[in-house]
C-alpha cells in the first residue's frame, strides 16, 4: 500500500515491499534497503537504513507525527489513503470508508447501527500478507457493512458505509 506524507508543506509518496533482509523502501524513484525500526519504548526506537543506525524518539497526534532524529525535529502529517478516498463520495448525507487496496476482511470490529467517532476502527483487513485497519473517517453511525469476515474485495471498493449523526 502507497503512503503519502506531508513535510513542509511537501508530500512525499512511499511504501514499504518484503525482502529477504527485512523490507525495502520505496521513495520515488529510489529503493533503499534494507529498512527496519527496533521499538525501545512507545515513542523510541532505533531506525536502520541501508546498515546505517539512528536512535529515534516520536509522538503521534492523530495525524501528525512528531520525529526526533539526529538533533532534529520533523512533523510529518500522514496523508490518510482511506480518507481520500471517503472523500470522492459526492452524497452529503453519508460518508464510505473505500477499500485504499484489494484484499480481503480478516475482521468486522463493528455493527449496523452502531456509533462511531473519527478513527475508530471498522474493520481489519490483508493484502499482500499485511494487516491493516480501517479506520472510521468522520464520526457518526454504521449504516451498512458491505463485506463480511473472509470476503474478499477490489481497490476503491466500498467497505462500510457512513450515516452522520441525528439523520
Amino acid at each position: 500500500m502507497h503512503h503519502s506524507f506531508e513535510v513542509d508543506g511537501v508530500d512525499h509518496e512511499l511504501w514499504l515491499s518484503p525482502s529477504q533482509q527485512g523490507y525495502r523502501l520505496h521513495l520515488r524513484d529510489q529503493v533503499i534497503a534494507p529498512v527496519a525500526l527496533t521499538h525501545c519504548n512507545e515513542s523510541s526506537g532505533i531506525l536502520t537504513i541501508a546498515g546505517q543506525s539512528e536512535p529515534v524518539r516520536f509522538a503521534i497526534e492523530g495525524d501528525l507525527i512528531h520525529l526526533h532524529i539526529r538533533g532534529r525535529t520533523r512533523i510529518l502529517r500522514y496523508n490518510d489513503p482511506l480518507r481520500a478516498c471517503a472523500s470522492k463520495n459526492s452524497e452529503t448525507h453519508a460518508l464510505v470508508a473505500r477499500a485504499p487496496m484489494p484484499g480481503f476482511v480478516v475482521a468486522v470490529t463493528v455493527s449496523s447501527g452502531q456509533l462511531v467517532s473519527a478513527g475508530m476502527a471498522l474493520m481489519r483487513i490483508e493484502s499482500m500478507k499485511l494487516e491493516t485497519i480501517i479506520r472510521s473517517p468522520q464520526g457518526g453511525i454504521v449504516d451498512r457493512i458491505h463485506v463480511k469476515e473472509g470476503e474478499s474485495f477490489e481497490h476503491d471498493a466500498v467497505l462500510v458505509t457512513l450515516s452522520k449523526e441525528g439523520r
